[in-house]
């Protein structure tokens, strides 16, 4: 009985597999193709309620309009904006991803484009660290004693 179980499930990878082949040797050999500068963006370390932008350029270098739809971020505090209109052969735009900067400690978020790319979806990833701002000290000026400052010449 294992043996019948074990060979209907390699069978049944066995076809998925070839049919995944399949779907792939068929695809549009003109199809738009996005390639990205850079898929990682590091902010390094910033502080706390810091502007939290950046962006990742890419181009259509594939043979027919690209079309992004709409992008999956890791979590809520991470904001992709994308180009909404069709990209053209050759040309470039990019898409804007906005990380909140509220909480304090390591960043490590993904932003998952999809578009009618043959390469879709793309992942790409914001890195970083966020820490507390400095606190502000006021300067102080030396008394000599009285309520009067001392000017030190």
């Amino acid at each position: 009985m294992k043996r019948i179980i074990i060979t209907a499930i390699l069978a049944f990878f066995a076809v998925s597999s070839l049919i995944a082949q399949k779907a792939t040797e068929e695809k549009n050999p003109n199809a738009p193709i996005i390639s990205f500068a850079k898929t990682v963006h590091d902010y390094g370390t910033i502080y706390q309620n810091a502007d939290g932008t950046c962006q990742f350029e890419f181009s259509n270098t594939g043979k027919e309009p690209l079309i992004l739809s709409r992008p999956k971020s890791s979590c809520g505090c991470t904001v992709p904006t994308w180009p909404k209109q069709p990209i053209l052969p050759g040309k470039s735009d990019a898409v804007k991803v906005t990380y909140s900067t509220k909480r304090l400690g390591p960043i490590n978020k993904t932003v998952t484009i999809y578009s009618n790319a043959s390469n879709s979806p793309v992942v790409l990833r914001i890195k970083g660290k966020v820490i507390k701002q400095p606190d502000e000290i006021m300067p102080e000026k030396e008394t000599d004693g009285g309520a009067t400052p001392v000017n030190k010449k």
